[in-house]
């Protein structure tokens, strides 16, 4: 999606797709980390925004990428980017390091 592309804080994650939802992850390698909404496109050409977790509520249905992406943007955590070289465990490892410093 270019509209996520061009919105320089999700640049700054790692974007990754599957079961037509754009998911972005704080760090690199699989197992992504689930702690930003992800977009997902609905089969009349309209997106909804989710999440965190495919267990959260759904947040907003929208006509528009922009609007959808502009709604993930809102709902970043503070701690987001660049993305960390490596997965979700080792992420919360470095995190917990820095932290206890």
């Amino acid at each position: 999606m270019l509209v996520a592309h061009a919105e320089p804080l999700l640049r700054r994650l790692y974007p990754w797709a599957g079961m037509w939802e754009l998911h972005f992850s704080r760090c690199t390698e699989i197992r992504h980390t689930w702690d930003i909404p992800y977009v997902r496109t609905l089969g009349d050409g309209r997106y909804y925004v989710e999440g965190p977790s495919r267990t959260s509520p759904r947040i907003a249905e929208t006509d528009s990428a922009r609007a959808a992406v502009a709604m993930v943007v809102d709902r970043l955590p503070s701690h987001c980017g660049p993305a960390f070289v490596g997965n979700a465990e080792e992420l919360a490892a470095y995190e917990r390091s820095r932290d206890n410093r």
